[in-house]
């Protein structure tokens, strides 16, 4: 079921897009073969590892799982890029101003290889103290003598509080990146976990209910989002599922003012009062919790255009039938390039010099003839026109620059 709707999102992928899928450790071998073959082997991206729940089960067999994989995909890997997440308090506490630097706060770091390097192999003596250090046998500084003693006298060598600690480089917080490159492990502290996100999903919904056995936590997808979109992205998501996509873009714009924009696609029942409910509640706001602005269109899928046989399906009328033509054509509403003057009746439009016809009767056949080309009044480059039969030769079709079309075994499928 999950294979045809992999291979459509492979298809709204943008070229430099990438894609995150949550697969549990029975699913991952079967799983990475379609992926490797739909997205392609080289443009597999990583495994993130996400810590799912933090409570053992004790009724395991072997051993508990706690985690899901995230798959990450890029369509082309060559234009793939990550964001750096925010440094929070966790990253900086490392770093501290023992000395009253005013470059600011700094940590250390070592100055010893675990290699001889001739041109490294010295003694260092502490500025304060006087105590000497020499690289131990098979070992070297990292810096040649000359290096380090510019170091020293620039004061980004730390020899302790009291002078009297082996020497360690001074690392200033505002020398390293302005963020954190992503890890490959995500802990339920930072992300969430299930019982979290059930928690969640019943708070907005106002129900005691357990609606999914395993739905996943905003901070999940927010933390996806922060690494691979940008503030006016257009995320999708083909498995909608309660709608943690939604809340997570709408979360991420209100804490930012970006403008990201998401696509839901949900076939269960509950698409409307679970996905589309949790999203209206989490705008409006719900509880005491403030609502996060913002707004959607909520759509369900019409009759099929054409029925089990390839026909055009007729019940959902010839004003729609004739929209989807266009459509497939010019990839614009019907309407919005119309050529100016009067027509025939299967006129449907001009769009870059060429004009479309859909000459169709619901009760009967249609003809691409002399008689029908006589009613032709819009001049153009180019003609495009679509019946049931032509009785034109190819030559004559040539002359006039007309394409014919046959209906329905020409109309563009998506």
């Amino acid at each position: 079921m999950m294979y045809p709707r992999l291979k459509l999102l492979h298809k709204l992928l943008a070229e430099n897009g990438a894609i995150f899928i949550s697969i549990d450790d029975n699913e991952q071998a079967n799983l990475k073969l379609i992926m490797d073959e739909i997205f392609g082997a080289g443009n597999f991206i990583t495994n993130i590892v996400w810590q799912r729940t933090f409570a053992s089960k004790n009724d395991a067999k072997y051993f508990s799982s706690e985690h899901e994989y995230l798959s990450v995909y890029s369509k082309k890997i060559e234009y793939f890029k990550v964001n750096l997440l925010e440094r929070g308090e966790r990253q900086n506490a490392r770093y501290s101003n023992l000395d009253n630097d005013p470059r600011g706060v700094w940590t250390s770091t070592d100055l010893l290889r675990m290699e001889h390097r001739s041109n490294s192999v010295y003694t260092i003596t502490s500025p304060i103290t006087g105590k000497q250090w020499t690289p131990e046998l098979g070992t070297s500084w990292r810096h040649p003598e000359n290096e380090m003693l510019e170091l020293i006298k620039r004061n980004e060598v730390t020899f302790g509080k009291d002078g009297n600690s082996k020497p360690r480089r001074k690392r200033f917080l505002t020398d390293v990146k302005q963020g954190v490159v992503p890890q490959t492990i995500w802990k339920h502290d930072d992300v969430g976990h299930t019982q979290d996100a059930k928690q969640i999903l019943k708070k907005i919904l106002d129900a005691s209910t357990d609606f999914f056995a395993t739905p996943k936590p905003p901070k999940l997808i927010e933390r996806i989002l922060q690494i691979a979109t940008s503030p006016d992205s257009l995320i999708l998501d083909s498995f909608a599922g309660s709608g943690t996509t939604a809340h997570a873009v709408l979360n991420l714009n209100k804490q930012d003012g970006g403008n990201r924009k998401f696509i839901l696609i949900e076939m269960e029942e509950y698409a409307e009062s679970i996905t589309a409910e949790r999203v209206k509640r989490v705008i409006q706001g719900y509880g005491t919790t403030e609502g996060t602005g913002g707004a959607f269109d909520f759509y369900t899928i019409g009759a099929p255009m054409f029925d089990d046989d390839g026909n055009l399906n007729e019940s959902v009328g010839v004003e729609r039938i004739r929209g989807y033509v266009w459509y497939t054509e010019t990839k614009t509403p019907l309407g919005a390039d119309l050529g100016t003057g009067a027509d025939n009746a299967a006129f449907l439009g001009k769009h870059n010099d060429t004009a479309y016809y859909f000459h169709y009767e619901a009760d009967g056949i249609t003809t691409l003839s002399h008689m029908f080309l006589a009613s032709v009044r819009t001049k153009a480059e180019e003609y495009v026109i679509y019946a049931d039969n032509c009785l034109l030769p190819q030559e004559a079709l040539a002359a006039r620059k007309i394409i014919f079309k046959k209906i329905p075994r020409d109309i563009t499928r998506f």
